[in-house]
Order: C-alpha cells, then sequence, then structure tokens
C-alpha cells in the first residue's frame, strides 16, 4: 500500500515537472536498511532484482561459488552483461561461522578491472545482518563476478540471504532525487486574498519572494576572509552556514600552554555575526597526535587531564551557545590519541564535559572514509554506527552524525546506502568537510562533485551541507570554487547552478476565482506582496517541513 502510494506522489510530481509519466518505467529505490542483527533475514529489496538468489540451505552460500587465479572466492555471483553508467544498488543479508564476529567486503570483478569495495558489514555468528551498496562500471562487463571475502585472515564461512541486484538508469536515479526534493525540501502554499469584509478576491497580482533558505548549505572558511571584502561578499552572496577551517583547532588558539588567543576566531565569529550566518564549531579535540599541540603531546597523567578539561572550559564557556555543533573529538575512528594517553573513558568524558559547558549545542562524531568509500576498515558504516552507540550506551549526549566526505571518485549508490544505513539512528546527518581529490583535474572534479551534493541533498536524514573550499593565496586544501579573482572554477559554476535550482526565484502571478494563489517552494522565509487597484499590502512567512499545504491569509 505504501509503495502505491509513493509511486503515486511521484507520478504526481514528475507531472508538476513537466515530465511525462511514461518517462519513469522502473521501480522506485528502496531506502530500506537494517543495523540490528536479525534471527532471519527480511526479503530481498526488489525481488531481489537481476540476481537470481536461489537458497541452499545451511551449509554456507547463496548463489554460486566460483575459482579464478587469484583464489576461491565464496559465495560469489556470475553476473552477465552489466552496462557502463548503470547505477546498480547491491544488498545481502550475511551471516558467518567460525568467528563471533567479521567485517565482510563485497567487491565485483569484471573482465578489465577490480571494485575493491562495493559494501561491507560487521557480520556476526547466530544472527544475520544487513549490506548494503552498490557501484557503476566505468566500462560495459559480460562477465562478471560478486563475490564476499573476510576482511582480515581468519578463516570463516560466510553464508548469504536475501540478495538483490536492482539496475537504475541515471534519469531513474535522478528522477527519485527530484522527487525527495520535491516532497522533502519543498512544500505546497497557497495565498489566500481577501478584503476587510472577508470577501476573496480575484486578480489580485501577486509577487512571492524566498528572503532565506531553511538548509544549510555552506563553507569552510579562514582568517583570509578578514578584511577582504570581495572575498567576504562573494561568500555571503552563496552560503548559510560556515565553518572554521582550522582557528579554532587546540593548536591554533593554544599555541603554548596557558597563552590562549581567541582573537582571530572572534573576528570571524564577527564576521559571521553581522552576516546572520550558521556555524559549526570544528573542533574541540583532535585526535590524531599530528594536529596536536607539542607541548599537549608531552603531558601525560593529571597534566594532560587537567590541560584538556582546561581547553574543554575556556573554548565552551566562551563560545556558549555561538556555535549550533561541535565536533568534539575529531576522527576517533582513525586515531585515539587521548585515549591511549587517559584511559578508554577519555572520548567519553569529553562529551559529558562539553554538553555541561554548551548544553545547547549538538554534539557531533566527525570522520572521513565513512561515506567516501567502503575499503577503510577503520571507518566502515558499521564501524561508525558501533562507535557512536558505545559513546551514546555510555552516557554521552551525542545527537549528530558528521560525514566528511573527502571523495576522490564517488559511488553514488553506496553513498546513498551507507545514508540510508545511518539515517535509522535517526539523528541529523551532516556532510561537514565536502571536496574532490586535486589529483583529478578541474573538469572532474566538478562533475563529482554535482553527483556528491545532489546525493547529499535529496537525502532526506542529510540535515546540511559544508564545502571545505576556504580560499587562500596560495589555493584551498583540495578543491577551489574560484580563483584568486574571485572568478568561478568549475566547481564554483556547479555550486552557483545547484543553488539557483535549490530556491524558490521570484513568483509573480493573479489570484484565482476562489481569490487564491498556490505554488510549491523550497523551504525557508518568505515575503508576498500583493496589489489591487490602488491598495497594496505586504506580510511574512515561513515554511517549515511538514506534510500538509501552507495557508497564508493576506487581506487588502
Amino acid at each position: 500500500m505504501e509503495d502505491t502510494f509513493s509511486f503515486c506522489l511521484l507520478m504526481f510530481f514528475l507531472l508538476l515537472m513537466g515530465s511525462s509519466v511514461a518517462s519513469f518505467d522502473g521501480p522506485l529505490y528502496d531506502s530500506t536498511a537494517y543495523t540490528e542483527c536479525k534471527m532471519q533475514p527480511e526479503a530481498a529489496l526488489y525481488g531481489g532484482g537481476i540476481i537470481n538468489d536461489q537458497a541452499s540451505g545451511a551449509e554456507g552460500s547463496l548463489g554460486n561459488s566460483a575459482t579464478t587465479s587469484t583464489g576461491v572466492y565464496s559465495p560469489s555471483f556470475i553476473l552477465h552483461n552489466l552496462s557502463q553508467g548503470t547505477i546498480y544498488c547491491f544488498s545481502s543479508w550475511v551471516k558467518i561461522e567460525g568467528a563471533g564476529s567479521a567485517l565482510i567486503r563485497a567487491s565485483l570483478k569484471t573482465e578489465k578491472e577490480t571494485y575493491d569495495c562495493i559494501g561491507t558489514v560487521l557480520a556476526k555468528h547466530g544472527c544475520w545482518s544487513f549490506l548494503k551498496g552498490g557501484f557503476v562500471l566505468n566500462s560495459p562487463s559480460q562477465l562478471s563476478m560478486l563475490f564476499f571475502q573476510n576482511t582480515d585472515d581468519r578463516d570463516v564461512n560466510i553464508e548469504i540471504a536475501s540478495s538483490s541486484l536492482q539496475p537504475f538508469s541515471v534519469q531513474q536515479w535522478r528522477t527519485y532525487q527530484q522527487y525527495i526534493i520535491n516532497t522533502k525540501r519543498k512544500r505546497a502554499v497557497t495565498v489566500h486574498v481577501s478584503n476587510e469584509q472577508g470577501k476573496r478576491l480575484q486578480g489580485v497580482t501577486i509577487n512571492i519572494e524566498q528572503v532565506s533558505k531553511d538548509f544549510p548549505f555552506g563553507s569552510a572558511i579562514a582568517k583570509t576572509i578578514l578584511g577582504n571584502l570581495p572575498y567576504q561578499n562573494w561568500f555571503v552572496k552563496r552560503f548559510n552556514a560556515a565553518v572554521f577551517e582550522n582557528e579554532l583547532k587546540w593548536y591554533a588558539t593554544e599555541p603554548e600552554q596557558g597563552k590562549t588567543n581567541y582573537t582571530i576566531a572572534d573576528q570571524m565569529l564577527q564576521f559571521v555575526r553581522a552576516n546572520q550566518i550558521t556555524a559549526r564549531g570544528h573542533n574541540i579535540f583532535w585526535e590524531d597526535p599530528k594536529y596536536t599541540p607539542a607541548w599537549v603531546r608531552n603531558l601525560t597523567g593529571n597534566e594532560l587531564h587537567s590541560a584538556v578539561n582546561s581547553r574543554i572550559e575556556s573554548l565552551m564557556s566562551k563560545y556558549r551557545e555561538e556555535f549550533i555543533h561541535w565536533d568534539v573529538s575529531n576522527e576517533m575512528l582513525h586515531f585515539d590519541f587521548y585515549e591511549q594517553k587517559l584511559g578508554p573513558n577519555a572520548t567519553l568524558h569529553f562529551f559529558e564535559t562539553a554538553h555541561k559547558f554548551d548544553p545547547l549545542a549538538t554534539l557531533f562524531m566527525n570522520d572521513f572514509n565513512v561515506v567516501e568509500t567502503c575499503s577503510d576498515v577503520n571507518s566502515t558504516v558499521d564501524a561508525y554506527i558501533s562507535r557512536l552507540r558505545e559513546l551514546r550506551y555510555g552516557g554521552a549526549l551525542m545527537d549528530g552524525i558528521g560525514l566528511e566526505g573527502h571523495f576522490i571518485v564517488p559511488n553514488p549508490p553506496l553513498i546513498r546506502a551507507i545514508l540510508d544505513k545511518l539515517a535509522t539512528l535517526s539523528l541529523p546527518i551532516w556532510l561537514t568537510e565536502v571536496d574532490i581529490s586535486s589529483t583529478l583535474g578541474k573538469e572532474a572534479q566538478a562533475i563529482y562533485l554535482e553527483q556528491v551534493l545532489r546525493e547529499g541533498f535529496s537525502h532526506p536524514s542529510v540535515n546540511g551541507i559544508m564545502l571545505w573550499t576556504a580560499l587562500h593565496p596560495n589555493g584551498c586544501y583540495q578543491m577551489c570554487l574560484t580563483d584568486s579573482n574571485l572568478q568561478n572554477l568549475p566547481a564554483g559554476d556547479v555550486v552557483d547552478k545547484l543553488l539557483k535550482e535549490w530556491q524558490t526565484g521570484e513568483i509573480e502571478g493573479e489570484t484565482d476565482d476562489h481569490g487564491s494563489y498556490s505554488f510549491f517552494g523550497f523551504l525557508g522565509e518568505y515575503k508576498v506582496s500583493v496589489k489591487y487597484g490602488n491598495k497594496t499590502s505586504s506580510s511574512t512567512f515561513s515554511l517549515c517541513q511538514g506534510e500538509e499545504t501552507r495557508h497564508v491569509s493576506i487581506q487588502l
């Protein structure tokens, strides 16, 4: 019933978009995901898609086993005639024997190349865990093998069930993205105009303008923005959110013990405040010792404990209620400097203390290679979820999922699958440091950036997107939006195009014979002006997320 309703709603929005119903001829994308281990696997998504998933009983694998020159892969699927550019979504339930738990990786081997990771799951003995991922081929393949392997050297038996491989054309993928945008990022509005006696007025000229956006979309800034009026104007014209690239980090605010200096951060915050820009706090601690102040690295025991407490109190007291978020213990999946020095409860202590000093700030985990790839065993989606749950069970008031998003070549179905799994936690998800590797050309950066931004904006659980594109005289960390003269590079053109696409342009129209005018608008703040003969009136209204039509009444 729910699928039928969703399909009808999709058809309705396709008509609004000016597309014919016949242009969408495939299944709806299924965002279903699971993070709990179940005694029995759920049914295969899409009825298995193009995989003929035949159960083999208790002994090991579903599908076929195959032997290649590099060894035996079991279980595996032999796939025929996969096409280049098609978006393939893969899922499977996985169980293991021979170990309590193991990180299982799904890979794909074609005639020309191997896709090392198209999805992972932390599988367990005695229950079924859900793997979700996907791939896009660089070249067509007549014969491919999709296989599962344990990521370490232990000998475990892998069982799979309810596997599915569903292809989507690029048009189908984009159509579903637009459907989500229309239903989650926009809302229907009806403006009613009447006179003082309550009579509805037909033919009233109406002008509607979106004055601010609800969705936070921004970029990192650095001290280079201070005193640079052209850069400031360029930034404010585009973005409603910011994060300081390095200026709040411990090595920047206290390079010598006991000598804190927040001058630069204060000046940057003044710019943010003056332009009504939302700001994230980044970061309280960075677990990578390379970016820990040298004097801190030399402390041990009580001295280090005292120093970290002073850091939290100094930073959080000064900027209480100034930043909507704080990345508390940055990149804890990859590094553990403080837990090595202070014990396994150090991170939990950081979250508890930060919350005490700024209880209204949302506290985030923040890490890389969670959504960018599944090849990094330290930061798979299940590793992220496991660490987050461990801290929350310990009492940490952590309410935000931070995904850095430093991509090389993005994998759109994997991005969406990982976001689906994280969405089951019902916490706000932010893409916090998005860029594309400088190892690629500027045109390729732009193409891949658009893919990532569209995936983020069209996922209903993503609450904000931040680019990691602070401009310096010698360029940016990996990717710049402009050159040093603020002239757009290809990535900047993509951002400007999407900013225009994701806002409600100025609307002009007339009320109908019911004295009403209706439109679909992006969430945010609006100004509406009406004119009827020599009478005029204006009003403002907020458009927040909701299923029902927003009704606005204006009297002339």
